[in-house]
């Protein structure tokens, strides 16, 4: 294949350029860390309410958690195995030693922010954290009471000696390294121990209300183990108690083509995630240096992996927070996700999506008729059977009790679920034995393919005839998540898209040939074909003088030949919006290749979800998927595409294209040397919040 185009200003870059050059692309390590930091930036946003900048602040904790147990890890895997091929032509070696300093430096804005900030806040807001020093007299009393009865049963200290090496600690629990003077009952004074926090306590403690002044008073459990560490070894010492966490590689390592029964496979594997290679050491920064050296090397790390902390470790844990204060005044304020007026006014969904296709805007537009459509279908005689993709849901959700109830009923329920979701592996096997017991038939998809497409098709008589009804969406199955994440799901009797599924399921649960299918774009057979067929056909109509236009939102773009037919596009004169949440390998404004191409990356109160594709000059202009443009998701996953051809829905899927192509308040813009800069109204701008102006429109 050629990848070499002419550029249509000649003036401005020579007459041919190579695509493949690796001057084109963005490290995909380094736009996914950038996407973080623009996580983080929320926690700055003075706009927002104090509890909601919190929670971005213990959010980016979260998101670097995983990006050291996948990210991390997997290029320290790459340097190990020696696989150096990436398309921005970086060694794994150099984006390893950029990105160690810019998460040195990320960690140390975020503790800044935590204490000169965040906890100044939240005390004048009367949400206090007590340090030991703060404790009054009957706040220690009450501490001492509560860690004799409640902590010092369940932990289990470990003195470090011939007779008891250094313990397996799990990854990112929270553990103390003590050093000690004296000797214990036998004789022995190794002089160091290690104290693991226990994991089925609490993080948070809230003091009983009498003890303190008004308002949420709190203490951490680490502070009361640390205080107390004197009786966890009697007669001797603690001259020094740090807390240290260690982060370890989690990828899962399973080669599904070597195994005969994947979910027994991935429940072995399951337990060896908590012992992974360790990837990041997060200490205490009042930990002397050579307790620091003593870690490092018990865990085979170097001195640019270890992570000074000054305050608690693991602020995800603090989440618990949020469920421990009753203070709204703090938050975003409520709101009540709408449903369309038509719903409104017919509850049966049969007949209402019988007579019309029906596009619901998440969070925006509530979730509940996906599972009132499951809850119909369970309960009504004339359905036979119902097919589900579940990938992310809740093993207790609404969604799986109506599943488990038309299973009992009688129903033909069938539910391929993907139990290689990321993070949600063990919720997902014990899921699928729940749907087992009912009598659903279980499959686990197809071996090699991770299944992330979301469809539901049910299969209905109706007066003696068979009408098929479906679901298709760009989010997960998870009730939470409609409630966090931007996402769209139709509802549809179409009977082209509704075959097309049935062939679909069929590929997943049964095995034959790809059949042809007539709407659907699906992966890994038609989706990045017809991808690249419509930008091509963009391409040609810009040539020929037409108005051409390209409008892509996903949570990420990697795909070299996507990228490649995008820039190909841009040079024909093709004007490009790409609104990617997160990882972008594209790099915009190149004289030449990328001129015509804006990517922007929005970041708000909700997460930004969505996938779409948008062509002026197609056919059927407008398709939503569960694929972002990566490399994955394109040739290795089972991924659906599908067309949004009602004249009056495609219009408000346009609608809110535009909305979030005006964001210029919570709208990151992609520069060529590959970092985001915030937009800002101008003068003569009013400001545009995209997710508040949906907001406004579409809920109450």
């Amino acid at each position: 294949m050629d990848n070499t185009v002419s550029p249509m200003n000649t003036a401005e870059a020579p007459a041919a350029v190579n695509l493949d050059s690796a001057d084109y692309y963005i490290n995909r390590h380094l736009s996914l860390m950038n996407f973080n930091l623009r996580v983080l930036e929320q926690a700055f946003n003075e706009s927002y309410p104090l509890l909601e900048r919190f929670q971005f602040l213990l959010i980016f904790s979260s998101n670097m958690d995983e990006f050291f147990e996948i990210r991390m890890a997997g290029l320290k895997r790459q340097i190990s195995f020696s696989r150096e091929t990436i398309i921005d032509g970086m060694r794994p070696q150099d984006v390893l030693k950029q990105l160690s300093v810019i998460c040195h430096e990320a960690f140390d804005r975020q503790y800044r922010l935590l204490n000169e900030i965040m906890l100044p806040r939240l005390a004048a807001e009367r949400v206090r954290f007590l340090a030991r020093s703060q404790w009054p007299p009957q706040v220690r009393d009450w501490a001492r009471d509560y860690f004799r009865s409640q902590i010092m049963p369940v932990i289990s200290p470990i003195g470090l000696d011939p007779a008891h090496p250094f313990p397996r600690l799990v990854n990112k629990s929270l553990n103390f390294i003590v050093s000690l003077e004296g000797k214990d009952a036998f004789g022995r004074e190794s002089g160091l121990a290690i104290v693991p926090a226990p994991r089925s306590l609490p993080r948070l403690i809230r003091i009983p209300d009498n003890l303190c002044q008004d308002g949420d008073n709190f203490v951490f459990l680490s502070s009361l183990i640390h205080a107390h560490m004197d009786d966890l070894f009697p007669g001797m010492s603690a001259t020094g108690c740090y807390q240290f966490r260690i982060t370890r590689d989690a990828d899962l390592d399973l080669n599904a083509a070597e195994v005969e029964d994947i979910a027994r496979a991935l429940r072995g594997e399951l337990h060896s995630r908590r012992f992974g290679s360790a990837v990041r050491l997060e200490v205490s920064s009042r930990c002397p240096d050579d307790l620091i050296a003593f870690l490092l090397e018990e865990y085979n790390l170097g001195e640019d992996e270890v992570y000074r902390m000054e305050g608690p470790l693991n602020l995800r844990r603090m989440m618990e927070l949020l469920k421990l204060l009753n203070r709204p005044d703090l938050a975003w304020p409520p709101f009540t996700p709408t449903l369309p007026k038509a719903m409104k006014d017919n509850p049966n969904l049969f007949e209402l999506i019988g007579r019309e296709d029906i596009l619901l805007h998440h969070p925006f537009q509530s979730f509940t008729p996906i599972i009132d459509l499951l809850r119909q279908a369970a309960r009504d005689p004339n359905v036979l059977s119902i097919k589900m993709t579940l990938y992310r849901t809740g093993s207790t959700s609404e969604v799986v009790n109506a599943l488990l109830e038309a299973a009992r009923a009688g129903t033909e329920v069938t539910v391929v679920i993907e139990i290689r979701a990321r993070f949600d592996e063990e919720e997902n096997l014990q899921l699928a034995s729940s749907l087992q017991e009912a009598g659903a038939v279980v499959t686990y998809g197809v071996v090699g393919y991770k299944t992330h497409a979301k469809a539901l098709l049910i299969v209905r008589r109706e007066r003696g005839v068979m009408k098929r009804y479906c679901h298709l969406g760009t989010g997960n199955y998870h009730p939470g998540n409609a409630r966090l994440y931007t996402d769209y799901s139709l509802l549809t009797a179409d009977p082209d898209l509704c075959h097309d599924v049935h062939k679909i399921f069929q590929q997943l649960t049964g095995m034959g040939r790809a059949e042809q299918i007539q709407k659907l774009a699906s992966a890994p057979f038609t989706l990045r074909k017809n991808l690249i067929k419509f930008i091509e056909a963009e391409a040609e109509a810009a040539k020929a003088g037409k108005p051409a236009h390209i409008i892509f939102k996903a949570n990420a773009l990697t795909d070299p030949k996507v990228i490649r037919a995008l820039y190909g596009a841009s040079n024909a004169g093709v004007r490009i919006d790409l609104i990617i949440r997160g990882m972008c390998c594209l790099r915009p404004g190149i004289a030449g290749v990328s001129e015509n191409i804006e990517v922007r990356s929005i970041v708000g109160r909700f997460l930004e979800h969505s996938r779409v594709y948008y062509f002026l000059n197609a056919e059927t202009r407008v398709y939503c998927s569960s694929a972002d443009i990566m490399e994955r998701n394109l040739s290795q996953r089972v991924e659906i595409a599908f067309p949004v051809s009602n004249p009056r829905l495609l219009a408000r899927l346009r609608s809110d294209l535009q909305t979030y192509l005006s964001d210029n308040t919570q709208s990151w813009v992609l520069q060529p040397d590959g970092n985001y800069v915030l937009s800002r109204p101008g003068d003569d701008q009013p400001p545009c919040q995209a997710q508040q102006v949906l907001l406004e429109k579409l809920a109450n």
